[in-house]
C-alpha cells in the first residue's frame, strides 16, 4: 500500500536547533495521533474496499449465501426451454445452477423473453441475464460481460421440402425471418443489401421456424445450435449455408453493477472447465443429438397438462382479482361521470381517456419495466398484471355504469323525489337496483374479455396460459398441437365462466 504524506514527512524547522526536552512530547503525542489517524483511515477505506487493491476487486466467496434474480429468454432451445415437466432446462440454465452450487449462492429464474430481459436488466428487476446472449461493444457501453462461455455462429436454414433455396443468391425478392436483436437478424440485415431480400424479425425461434413453414418466409437465419437442436426435434427445417463466424456468449450484469455476481460466474466458469463439467454440459445437448422421435397428440396433452393447468390457474386467479379492482374503478368514476360537479366529470372522463385510448400493452410494460426505472423499487410481477388489466377494464366498467344509469327512465328518479326521498337515496333505492340489471350482460362481455386480454401478459413473462403454451412448443416445436390444446383449455373455462356468470345474473336479477 502506498504510503501517506503524514507517515513520510517529518517537519523540520528552519535552523534544524529545536529539538529539545520540549519539543519531544509535542513531537511524541504528533506521532501518536498520525498514526492512529492513519490506522482508523485504513479500516474505513478497507470497509468500503478502497484500502488495497485486493479488497477493489470483488471476490467471488462474497455472494455466499446470498440470492440473485436472473432474468433470461422464453424459446431459446438448446441453451433455455422446458422439459415436458415444465422444468426450465437447457445449457444456460445447467450452467447457471451449477455455478451458484459451486459459489454457494441461489438463483431465481425468471424466464421473460430475450428483450424483456434486458428490459429488466436496466430496470433493476434481475441481477443477470443469461440468454445466449452475444457480446458485442455496443452492448459492452450498458453491461458488464463475463469471460465467453460459448463460441457461437449463424446459419441459414429452409423447409425440408423447399430444394428452391440453395443459398444465399436464391433468395433475391423473398422474405426471411430472424430474431429481433440477434446475431441472425445482423447476419441477415447484411446479408439484405447485397442479395436483395427482406428480413422479417420475430420474438422467437419457434415462431420463426413455423413462418418457414407455412411459406410465409423462405429462409431462417438463426445461431447454428439452435437451428441444429430444432432440426433434430423434426421441426422441419434444412440448413443450406455454412456456418457464418459469429461472436461470444457471455452472462451480463448491469455496468457498474454486481461485480462479485460476475466474478463469482468466472470463477464457477473456469473451474467446471477444469474439472471436465463444462464440456459434458454442452455434449449432453450438442454432441451428435438423435432425432426425437415423434409422439402422439395424446402423449403431448399428457406430458404439457401440468403445466398448462399451473398457467390456466394464473389466467383464472389474475383475471378474478383484475375484475374485482376493475369493478370498485368502474362504480367510482362512473358515478362520477354523472355527477352534477364539473370537476368530477372532468377527474372520471381523463381517466376513462387515458386508460381506454391507449395499448393495454404499453401499460404492462409500463408498470413492470417503467415505475422500476422511475422510483428505483423492483415491482412484483402480479401487481403490475393485476393494475394494468384492472385500470384498462376500469376505464370501459365505467362507461358501461354511466351507461346504464343513464338509460334507466328518468321518471323513475323524480317519482321517488316525488315521494319525498332525497337524491341520493332515490338513486341507491330506486335508479342502481335498475341499473345494475341493464349493465350486467355487458359486465359479463368485459369479464371475459380481460380472461382473453391476460394472454397479453406475457410479454412480460407472467406465466399465464398462453405463456406456458409458448415454453411447451419452445422445447418440442409442435406448434400448432399446443396451441389447439390452449384454445380448447380457454375455450373451456370461457364457457364455464359464462353460464356461471348468467346463473348469477338469474340469481340476483329476478
Amino acid at each position: 500500500m502506498n504510503r501517506q504524506p503524514w507517515e513520510t514527512s517529518r517537519q523540520k524547522d528552519g535552523g534544524g536547533a529545536r529539538r529539545g526536552r520540549a519539543g519531544q512530547p509535542a513531537r511524541r503525542k504528533l506521532t501518536v495521533l498520525a498514526r492512529a489517524g492513519v490506522a482508523v483511515l485504513t479500516a474505513c477505506l478497507a470497509v468500503v474496499g478502497l484500502a488495497m487493491p485486493a479488497a477493489s476487486a470483488a471476490a467471488p466467496h462474497e455472494v455466499s449465501g446470498k440470492k440473485f434474480v436472473i432474468g433470461t429468454d422464453t424459446t431459446f432451445a438448446p441453451f433455455e426451454f422446458r422439459d415436458p415437466s415444465g422444468e426450465l432446462t437447457g445449457i444456460d440454465m445447467d450452467l447457471i445452477r451449477d455455478i451458484a452450487k459451486r459459489g454457494g449462492f441461489e438463483v431465481e429464474i425468471k424466464s421473460l423473453g430475450f428483450n424483456a430481459a434486458l428490459q429488466a436488466l436496466s430496470s433493476n428487476q434481475v441481477d443477470g441475464v443469461i440468454a445466449g446472449m452475444s457480446i458485442t461493444d455496443k452492448r459492452k457501453q450498458v453491461y458488464d460481460f463475463s469471460d465467453p462461455y460459448f463460441e457461437s455462429g449463424v446459419q441459414m436454414a429452409v423447409a425440408k421440402s423447399n430444394n428452391d433455396i440453395k443459398g444465399y443468391e436464391d433468395l433475391k425478392g423473398k422474405t426471411v425471418t430472424a430474431k429481433t436483436g440477434s446475431e441472425g437478424e445482423t447476419a441477415a440485415k447484411e446479408l439484405s443489401a447485397k442479395y436483395g431480400f427482406t428480413v422479417k424479425s420475430l420474438d422467437q425461434s419457434a415462431t420463426m421456424y413455423e413462418l418457414v413453414k407455412s411459406g410465409n418466409a423462405v429462409g431462417v437465419f438463426d445461431d447454428y445450435p439452435v437451428l441444429a437442436y430444432g432440426i433434430s426435434q423434426n421441426n422441419g427445417l434444412k440448413t443450406v449455408t455454412d456456418k457464418i463466424p459469429g461472436g461470444s456468449y457471455g452472462f451480463a450484469v448491469n455496468k457498474g453493477k454486481n461485480p462479485e455476481l460476475l466474478a463469482a460466474f468466472n470463477k464457477g466458469l473456469s473451474e467446471m472447465k477444469a474439472d471436465g463439467e463444462y464440456q459434458k454440459l454442452l455434449d449432453k445437448y450438442l454432441k451428435a443429438p438423435e432425432a426425437a422421435a415423434t409422439s402422439s397428440f395424446w402423449d403431448l396433452l399428457v406430458q404439457s397438462f401440468p403445466a398448462l393447468m399451473s398457467g390456466l390457474r394464473n389466467t383464472v386467479l389474475v383475471t378474478i382479482i383484475s375484475f374485482a379492482v376493475a369493478m370498485v374503478l368502474g362504480l367510482f368514476f362512473g358515478f362520477l361521470k354523472i355527477s352534477r360537479n364539473v370537476v368530477a366529470r372532468g377527474v372520471a372522463t381523463t381517466f376513462v381517456n387515458v386508460f381506454r385510448g391507449t395499448p393495454l400493452l404499453v401499460w404492462a410494460f409500463f408498470f413492470y419495466f417503467g415505475i422500476p426505472q422511475l422510483t428505483g423499487q423492483p415491482i412484483n410481477i402480479w401487481v403490475a398484471g393485476v393494475l394494468t388489466l384492472s385500470l384498462n377494464s376500469g376505464a370501459y366498467i365505467t362507461e358501461i355504469v354511466r351507461g346504464a344509469v343513464q338509460s334507466v327512465d328518468p321518471g323513475q328518479l323524480e317519482a321517488a323525489r316525488s315521494l319525498g326521498m332525497g337524491y341520493g337515496k332515490s338513486m341507491q333505492k330506486v335508479v342502481v337496483p335498475q341499473a345494475f340489471k341493464l349493465m350486467t350482460p355487458s359486465l359479463i362481455n368485459q369479464l371475459i374479455i380481460m380472461l382473453k386480454d391476460s394472454s397479453l401478459l406475457l410479454a412480460i413473462g407472467f406465466a399465464e396460459l398462453l405463456y406456458q403454451g409458448q415454453q411447451i412448443y419452445a422445447g418440442n416445436f409442435r406448434i400448432t398441437e399446443t396451441l389447439v390444446i390452449v384454445a380448447a383449455l380457454y375455450f373451456v373455462v370461457i364457457m364455464l365462466l359464462t353460464q356461471l356468470a348468467n346463473y348469477a345474473d338469474r340469481k340476483f336479477n329476478k
